[in-house]
């Protein structure tokens, strides 16, 4: 059974750093491309970054290029999101899932992540 479990999220002040974990089991890691996705309150779940099986390709939102960098351990079955620059905007609750997935529905239970002063 697939199993995504993310980590790593907490309160920061604008413009400070976070790295995300996304420890995956139950299905074969490294053959999948895999998404990073968000959903702030009151809003619909939003694709965040996505990364190619093998790592080779990166590709991210306008609004976090040049401030997020998405990256995957396949020896260790995980899948990484590291955050600079935050903004207050980027407050939300912050899943991983197989990038293919309908509406991301492999996606764990999330960790939270607020940007504040």
């Amino acid at each position: 059974k697939v199993k995504l479990v993310e980590s790593g999220g907490g309160l920061v002040q604008p413009g400070g750093s976070l790295r995300l974990s996304c420890a995956a089991s139950g299905f074969t890691f490294s053959a999948y491309a895999m998404s990073w996705v968000r959903q702030a309150p009151g809003k619909g779940l939003e694709w965040v970054s996505t990364i190619t099986f093998n790592g080779g390709t990166t590709t991210y939102r306008d609004s976090v290029k040049g401030r997020f960098i998405t990256s995957r351990d396949n020896a260790r079955n995980t899948l990484y999101l590291q955050m600079n620059s935050l903004k207050t905007e980027d407050t939300a609750m912050y899943y991983c899932a197989k990038a293919l997935d309908n509406n991301y529905a492999s996606r764990g239970q999330g960790t939270q992540v607020t940007v504040s002063s």
